[in-house]
């Protein structure tokens, strides 16, 4: 499907994150704040806590109702503002689920087989891997095309997936000759949309790591965030005047590139400013510049988490308005298949 024809769709930016606990500085660099900056006037941006595919492994049913409302408040906090994003848990649109039945019908199983996150999740007894970890990827289609998407904000780790979510939508479209679902493209952008270990600059932050101290929580103190910091993997070289300078040095390249996502600058900016200097004079610049970000986040996170009911007041409201959206468009997709609908 061309550009042209992607422009006959209504310019809307989807995506969500897992209610799985422990979301961390790579989470807001990542995916969070650049979340808040899509918001406007461009695209229509709808965004969505997936609790279906937390699922795919057993949850603690308590603590995955409280990760889902810590998900939310993270979202706000971050700058996402409900009357100007849709905003809203996976579960309670059904739509998400349905569409990804039909999906099950589109996609094949050679494709679900060579997801890299299947492979990495189910390890060598994938046996015993439950469907739904199989199947995931035509639910996250089901996300995305439920709402017929035009893009997507993704790292370079999940563009594998909305691979798949194309692929779905080319062959549904090419099976029922119909132009029904955007070819979604990928927005990939921002000089830290990759945050890694603070402890192994070549492996990513995530909140599995052993080591608290590899991360930096979203519910970090300032002094815990200083700290953390302070201790995190450098080498004895001075830093260069360019990002250039730090192909080979992941450790020192992952700072310079937190220090430039979270100041608004790009590397080389500040490389240039802290040219020559040691970590003995980067590391205190850091965590000032991550404590005037974090805290501030941090505390509106506490102030959300105080009031559950109105998390799930917010949550309820945007799972109406993603209804609106989503309905009209799966009941058009079952038209397009054939299925018989008498009321």
């Amino acid at each position: 499907m061309s550009e042209t024809t992607n422009s006959r769709f209504t310019p809307r930016i989807f995506s969500g994150i897992q209610p799985s606990g422990g979301l961390t500085l790579g989470n807001y660099l990542g995916a969070l704040k650049r979340f808040a900056a899509l918001q406007g006037d461009q695209a229509q941006t709808i965004y969505c806590v997936v609790d279906l595919h937390a699922i795919t492994v057993w949850q603690d049913p308590e603590t995955l109702r409280r990760n889902t409302r810590e998900a939310t408040a993270a979202f706000m906090a971050a700058g996402v503002d409900p009357a100007r994003s849709v905003l809203f848990n996976q579960s309670q649109v059904t739509a998400h689920a349905e569409l990804a039945w039909l999906f099950n019908t589109v996609a094949r199983v050679g494709w679900m087989y060579r997801m890299t996150q299947f492979k990495d999740k189910a390890g060598k007894n994938s046996e015993n891997a439950s469907l739904g970890l199989l199947a995931y990827p035509a639910l996250m289609a089901a996300d995305i095309l439920a709402y017929q998407a035009t893009a997507v904000p993704v790292g370079e780790d999940q563009k594998q997936h909305l691979e798949l979510t194309r692929d779905i939508a080319a062959k549904f479209n090419h099976d029922y000759k119909v132009e029904h679902f955007p070819i979604t493209e990928p927005l990939i952008e921002g000089v830290a949309t990759r945050v890694m270990s603070l402890r192994d600059g070549t492996k990513k932050m995530s909140k599995s790591d052993p080591s608290d101290a590899s991360r930096i929580n979203l519910t970090d103190d300032a002094d815990a965030i200083a700290q953390k910091i302070r201790k995190a993997r450098t080498d004895a070289d001075p830093l260069p005047g360019s990002i250039d300078g730090l192909k080979d040095r992941p450790e020192a390249r992952n700072l310079v590139n937190i220090y430039a996502a979270l100041a608004d600058e790009t590397p080389d900016q500040v490389l240039a400013r802290f040219e020559g200097q040691g970590f003995g004079a980067f590391k205190p610049a850091l965590a000032e510049v991550a404590v005037a970000a974090m805290s501030p986040i941090t505390a509106k996170m506490s102030e959300y988490m105080a009031d559950p009911a109105e998390i799930d007041r917010i949550l309820g409201k945007g799972a109406e308005r993603a209804s609106e959206i989503a309905t009209p468009i799966l009941e058009r997709t079952k038209d397009i298949m054939g299925i018989l609908r008498s009321r």
